[in-house]
C-alpha cells in the first residue's frame, strides 16, 4: 500500500480528499470569478470526477492535487498541489504545480503557502529536478502566485490543446523552477 502524504503549513493541511469534500469543491467549479481563466465552469458532475481523478492519483503516488483545509476550522478551500499533466504540452514529460481556491479565500497567501509546502516536497521528497506552472496568459492572479514563488517565466508561451483553436483563453505562458533556484 501507497503511504499518502499529508502537508502541513502555519494555517492549512493539504490532504487526501474526502466525500465532504466533493459538493464544496463542486461550488468552487461553478464559480464563474474562480473559473473565469477556463474555458467554462465545471457541471457537478465534471467537478465530481476531476475531484475522484485527484483522490484515486493520490492512492496510487501518495501525492498530488492535494485537498486543502483551513487548519483553525477544518474548512475545505479548494485544491493546491502536484500533478504530471496528461496532455501533450510542448514540455511534457514533467510535473506541474496547480492551485484552484474558493474565492471567499483569495487574498490571503493560501495558495502561496500552500503551493510551497507542495514544492517542498517535490524537491525534497520526490526529488525532483523541476517543476513548472502555467496558465492562461491573461491570469495575473496565478502569475503572481508563480511570481510569489520565485518562479521564472521561461519565455515559451504555448497554445494549450484542450482549448479550442482562437479561443482567447488558448495562449498559456509556462513557468518553471528548479531544485537549484529552490535551494538558494
Amino acid at each position: 500500500m501507497v503511504d499518502i502524504s499529508t502537508l502541513k503549513t502555519q494555517r492549512l493541511i493539504l490532504r487526501q480528499w474526502i466525500p465532504n469534500d466533493y459538493s464544496l469543491f463542486s461550488k468552487i467549479n461553478a464559480d464563474s470569478d474562480v473559473m473565469k481563466y477556463y474555458p467554462n465552469i465545471l457541471t457537478e458532475s465534471e467537478s465530481n470526477s476531476f475531484a475522484k481523478k485527484a483522490e484515486s492519483l493520490i492512492s496510487k503516488k501518495g501525492w498530488g492535487f492535494w485537498a486543502v483545509e483551513l487548519k483553525e476550522d477544518n474548512k475545505f478551500i479548494g485544491f493546491v498541489g502536484l500533478h504530471e499533466p496528461e496532455a501533450d504540452l510542448p514540455f511534457t514529460p514533467c510535473v506541474e504545480i496547480g492551485w484552484r481556491l474558493s474565492k471567499k479565500y483569495w487574498g490571503k497567501g493560501y495558495a502561496t503557502e500552500a503551493a510551497r509546502a507542495a514544492l517542498n516536497y517535490a524537491f525534497d521528497v520526490l526529488q525532483l529536478n523541476e517543476v513548472v506552472s502555467f496558465a492562461s496568459l491573461q491570469n495575473a492572479k496565478s502569475k503572481s502566485v508563480m511570481e510569489r514563488l520565485e518562479m521564472e517565466n521561461v519565455m515559451q508561451n504555448f497554445e494549450h490543446p484542450s482549448i479550442p483553436e482562437g479561443h482567447h483563453l488558448r495562449e498559456h505562458v509556462l513557468y518553471k523552477i528548479n531544485k537549484a533556484m529552490w535551494t538558494r
